[in-house]
């Protein structure tokens, strides 16, 4: 290469950095909304629409309008542990939140699931992580019978807070999808041993239910015998044992056990009573039919001369 030709392509070299060097300092000096228009340009190409530009692209989704909140009601009525959860929030999400939240548990209360659903997913939408706000969505979901939705928020609430209480719940939710043998492998998971007693308590009552669904009513039976069955308050469980035994045709310890159930369901949380006085019928019932056999017998044999007696 001959001197001249060296020289003239040191030219063109250095006149493509000076034209770099003062782009640049453009970009420097512009103020801020023209370096965006500058990086957009340079994202886009010549010629070529941003993304909010472009007129195939979707429409963004309307936001979902929230359901009302009535005047009374504060937040406060929550739990001091479901507040504790808040805390993550600003404080005027925080507030909103734990009013949808206590209209949940309200609306529940009184039947309105489809407000309850409104509610909770209103919560759910304002405080996602919040495991209390996952965990009202679960229970709305699960008292509709949607066990899928619900399986999948109570796993929600565990990944989030680290806590299985919500064990038993899971494992209906899997009876209530049909998976039977996924409900019973859940139900003795380790997750299990952490429970409270209380926890445990409702757990068994499940896995009962689990056995009854396959046909298992002896098995049924077996999971809810243990100490717990006799302790004050453990009615719930004390419900589902008589219920087991008057699927296996044993009335009368089904009887004295629904009788043991009403009288710790102080505030009717079970249908003990009913179920006392439809087996009480029963059994009033059948020695009424005995009676009536042994007196018409008794009439039948003083209608009957004996042939000897003249």
């Amino acid at each position: 290469m001959t001197g001249a030709r060296v020289a003239g392509r040191a030219a063109e070299v250095h006149e493509v950095v000076t034209d770099a060097v003062a782009a640049v300092d453009g970009m420097i000096a512009a103020p801020l909304g023209e370096v965006g228009k500058l990086a957009a340009a340079v994202a886009t190409g010549p010629g070529e629409l941003r993304p909010d530009q472009n007129p195939n692209r979707p429409p963004r989704k309307p936001r979902v309008p929230e359901p009302p909140l009535p005047d009374d009601v504060t937040g406060q009525e929550l739990d001091r542990s479901v507040h504790h959860q808040l805390r993550t929030l600003t404080k005027e999400n925080a507030e909103g939140v734990a009013r949808h939240l206590v209209m949940v548990a309200a609306t529940l209360a009184a039947d309105e699931t489809q407000l309850a659903l409104a509610h909770a997913e209103t919560a759910v939408r304002r405080a996602g992580r919040v495991p209390a706000a996952r965990e009202a969505l679960g229970m709305v979901a699960y008292r509709m019978g949607d066990y899928n939705r619900a399986l999948g928020e109570f796993r929600t609430v565990r990944r989030l807070s680290g806590s299985s209480h919500l064990l038993a719940l899971m494992v209906d939710c899997e009876r209530g999808l049909g998976r039977f043998d996924r409900a019973l492998e859940l139900a003795s998971s380790p997750e299990a041993r952490t429970l409270t007693a209380a926890e445990r308590e409702e757990l068994t009552i499940v896995v009962s239910g689990v056995r009854r669904d396959m046909g298992q009513d002896a098995a049924a039976l077996v999971a809810l015998q243990g100490p717990g069955l006799r302790r004050k308050g453990a009615f719930r469980l004390q419900y589902a044992y008589a219920d087991t035994l008057a699927a296996l045709g044993r009335a009368d310890e089904a009887l004295d056990w629904f009788t043991r159930a009403a009288l710790g369901d102080v505030e009717g949380e079970t249908d003990a009573v009913e179920r006392v006085e439809e087996l009480q019928g029963t059994v009033q019932t059948d020695l009424l039919e005995g009676d009536d056999s042994e007196e018409s017998g008794a009439e039948d044999s003083l209608g009957t001369e004996d042939p000897d007696v003249r």
